[in-house]
């Protein structure tokens, strides 16, 4: 498989964060109001992007347990914007780059901090499929908060067998 099949991937699954955020108001981005988590799309938006980030540096050890966590993504549309473009760009460098690299990832799987061991290529796609995830999330909070996606697989997994639905 082509590593650059992951990368494309990966790009064209984040788009679906530029279309969330060029058309949600600062209100909506940051609305808490669905039960039961009472989470926001701005809280997914930033942990996706903030996942993205973590991972996206130039090192072999990488602790996914410190991550920016910058709240102001979380409330605003313009700034949550540009942080997706610098992951974006980062994303981007990624291209002729050695995927197969071996890394160290620091995670909190629930019973404290654990040392996992990971090809890039697999680490990226955990990521977009961690991303898809927080989608189907967000979906639901749409759906709560009486905003249509024009995107019918959104926060589907291209795994997840097609009902006739979704298209």
């Amino acid at each position: 498989m082509s590593m650059n099949i992951i990368i494309q991937a990966t790009l064209r699954n984040l788009e679906n964060t530029r279309n969330i955020l060029s058309f949600l108001s600062n209100e909506q981005l940051s609305a808490a109001s669905i039960p039961p988590y009472y989470s926001s799309v701005g809280s997914h938006i930033r942990h996706i992007l903030d996942f993205y980030d973590c991972i996206l540096v130039e090192s072999v050890a990488l602790d996914l347990t410190s991550r920016k966590r910058n709240m102001d993504v979380e409330t605003n549309c313009k700034i949550a914007l540009n942080y997706y473009k610098v992951v974006i760009e980062k994303i981007k460098a990624l291209e002729g780059t050695d995927l197969n690299r071996i890394v160290y990832v620091t995670d909190d799987l629930g019973l404290g901090k654990t040392e996992i061991k990971y090809t890039f290529s697999g680490l990226l796609a955990q990521a977009t499929s961690h991303t898809i995830h927080h989608y189907a999330i967000i979906s639901y909070i749409f759906e709560g908060l009486d905003i249509k996606v024009l995107n019918d697989s959104f926060g589907y997994n291209p795994t997840t067998p097609k009902s006739k639905s979704i298209n």
